[in-house]
């Protein structure tokens, strides 16, 4: 079975299915065998760059506020254990309302990590949890991405306008408003944006009850080289990685800096920035679509299994041999050992995934003035370590 990309709408669909785009209708001879490249990619680049100044959306997405990770509700207190245990981030504080236990956890210069289990049975994720690795954790993965806006109220009309669905209306809080989309069909989670009026960082609703935890921050000291979350790395399936990314820039002010093809495990690392400073996100995905277990490789392997979805956060780490050395003393496991070198300009490891919120952590360290992000070498032992899930 062929797989065509419509060379009008960039529509992925299979030949035997349709004599024409099942999109735009389109009935020329403009139609190629899908392949990833990043021709279609750089071309809407220009276009959203003007959509952002048309509309005034320049300027209005700061950088990323915190992700939201829902667990099973018998995890969620063995998931903020586990970050606390394996990170450099520290217990902030815990409530609960009507629907939802937090944690919110923090680290210097960087996002925070709020961890959460649901009260309700009602979850508008579960449909994109429910894969041949996931079906006993239906509620569990990276939900939201929330990043900071400057004006909410007009932030949320831009994107009315250009018909993007959120979950709710905008919910005003006296410490700040928020809204969140619906989640993403490309990549299953939802892109959250935050108003702060006050007290930045207070996340308690109007109505809450505080929760009080014994839960204790361990005291190693190589836990202190861990810090700030650097990127965090979305797989999405092949057909979908140009429009998840174009997605993205859509709702953001975030670039689309570059990609890094590996080509014979079927993989592409694809790199969104606001600046070289802020925290970057990651997009993984095929060259080809998913076809089966022994031709597929890793990547598009992981999104058949679990689905779309956040692979791994990556922290920044100093002493990056000793704190190596101090995860794996106190129990971590690796997918890998570390890659990379000071010459290279950066070194990086996986560690397996957590049986908590299915994520991976990466620790990463990057040498001096190396800005390249990323290396061909690293990715490529990286994404191939990955096969071991």
């Amino acid at each position: 079975m062929t797989q065509l990309i419509c060379g009008n709408c960039h529509k992925v669909y299979d030949s035997s299915k349709h004599g024409r785009c099942p999109k735009c209708k389109r009935t020329t001879t403009q139609f190629y065998e899908f392949s990833n490249s990043d021709d279609f990619l750089q071309a809407q680049i220009p276009k959203i760059e003007q959509f952002r100044k048309d509309t005034g959306l320049q300027g209005l997405v700061k950088g990323l506020n915190c992700v939201i990770i829902n667990t099973e509700p018998e995890n969620q207190r063995l998931a903020v254990k586990e970050i606390l245990k394996n990170t450099g981030f520290s217990y902030g504080h815990s409530f609960q309302d009507t629907n939802n236990i937090i944690t919110v956890l923090n680290a210097n210069n960087s996002a925070d990590i709020l961890v959460k289990s649901r009260k309700i049975d009602k979850n508008p994720f579960r449909s994109y949890n429910i894969r041949p690795k996931t079906q006993n954790f239906p509620n569990t993965r990276l939900e939201s991405f929330v990043f900071e806006v400057l004006n909410l109220s007009k932030y949320v009309e831009i994107q009315k306008d250009q018909d993007v669905k959120f979950l709710t209306d905008i919910i005003d809080r006296d410490n700040y408003s928020f809204i969140q989309t619906m989640p993403s069909k490309f990549i299953g989670t939802s892109y959250g944006f935050i108003q702060w009026h006050k007290n930045k960082g207070d996340y308690h609703p109007d109505e809450f009850k505080s929760t009080s935890s014994d839960i204790k921050k361990p005291d190693f000291e190589y836990l202190k080289n861990i810090k700030e979350l650097d990127h965090t790395a979305t797989r999405v399936k092949a057909q979908d990685r140009d429009s998840a990314i174009i997605e993205f820039m859509k709702l953001t002010n975030y670039k689309f800096d570059f990609a890094i093809y590996v080509n014979h495990l079927n993989s592409i690392t694809n790199v969104a920035r606001l600046s070289a400073k802020d925290f970057a996100m990651v997009f993984t995905s095929g060259i080809t679509n998913y076809k089966n277990p022994e031709e597929s490789g890793p990547t598009e392997r992981f999104t058949y299994n679990y689905g779309p979805r956040v692979h791994h956060m990556a922290f920044n780490t100093d002493k990056i041999e000793d704190s190596f050395e101090g995860l794996k003393a106190n129990g971590m496991d690796f997918l890998i050992q570390l890659v990379g070198s000071e010459n290279e300009g950066l070194k990086q490891t996986f560690s397996v995934q957590s049986p908590n919120t299915l994520i991976v952590n990466e620790y990463i360290h990057r040498y001096g003035d190396f800005d390249g992000f990323f290396t061909r070498s690293n990715v490529t032992d990286l994404t191939r370590s990955t096969d071991k899930q």
